[in-house]
């Protein structure tokens, strides 16, 4: 049996609750409790569950944005949870992330072309400027965007758009697994169908491993191989998509499937 490209591991993730004056530390809040799960090379991973239940953490554990309490990240068979500076590097050019919001996630002082190369600028230092520029041109392509529009700042651009750079950045270092979290929720309903379907034909093409966090079960059950569902930071469910949206088994699951809007209510 391969080894999975992503495997998490009895991951715990707990934040210490502060009050008072002095802000002495009176409690924990567990936003991760004992999670295990892996992600096929290849596949998507659907991670699903309300507001609070630790998705993102869970997310930004392994890009390694958080370190964990307690648990491993493996990644390929490698253990990086515990790595720092260095050691930590390669696996930031394997491991990328796409972010929530594409208005707060790209920096409003810098023009595209400077967003997209900064990127190449630290992971291939050795690459000439008309190679990277040439890079970024690419880049735009690959997700629909005009390669002449380099010079213009995020604000010029429509947030469909700006999620499309925020995902040409992520692909700039050529990485093989994505965590998408939530790419889609702050954007008009009429673009989210283009951007889920952008993300699964670069999966196609290049070969890349996503984990697809969502709230949206609807979204998740279109776009997964797998789905794992989390609740109040712990792993309640995980199947096959078509499994889990046919037969769920936990009582949460269920709730989650039956918020999403029929067409005959």
């Amino acid at each position: 049996m391969s080894t999975p490209l992503v495997q998490v591991s009895n991951l715990s993730v707990h934040f210490p609750v502060r009050s008072g004056l002095l802000q002495r530390q009176t409690g924990w809040v567990r936003a991760l409790d004992q999670v295990s799960l892996s992600i096929e090379k290849g596949t998507t991973l659907g991670l699903v569950g309300e507001s609070g239940s630790g998705k993102t953490t869970l997310g930004r554990v392994i890009v390694r944005l958080l370190d964990p309490t307690s648990g491993s990240v493996s990644y390929d068979g490698a253990e990086i949870s515990s790595l720092r500076g260095p050691q930590l590097r390669p696996y930031r050019k394997k491991i990328q992330m796409v972010f929530q919001d594409p208005y707060n996630s790209l920096n409003p002082r810098l023009r595209i072309g400077t967003i997209l190369a900064e990127p190449l600028e630290i992971h291939f230092p050795k690459m000439s400027a008309s190679d990277r520029e040439a890079r970024v041109a690419e880049l735009l392509r690959l997700v629909g965007l005009d390669p002449t529009h380099t010079r213009r700042f995020p604000h010029e651009f429509s947030g469909g758009q700006r999620q499309r750079i925020g995902i040409a950045r992520a692909l700039a270092v050529e990485p093989e697994f994505i965590i998408c979290d939530e790419p889609v929720s702050a954007l008009d309903v009429s673009v989210q169908a283009q951007i889920v379907n952008l993300l699964m034909d670069l999966q196609e093409k290049l070969n890349l491993t996503y984990l697809f966090i969502a709230h949206d079960l609807a979204v998740v059950e279109h776009v997964s191989d797998q789905i794992a569902v989390l609740e109040h930071g712990k792993l309640v469910e995980e199947g096959p998509a078509e499994t889990i949206t046919t037969h769920p088994n936990h009582p949460y699951t269920q709730r989650l499937l039956a918020s999403i809007p029929s067409i005959d209510t």
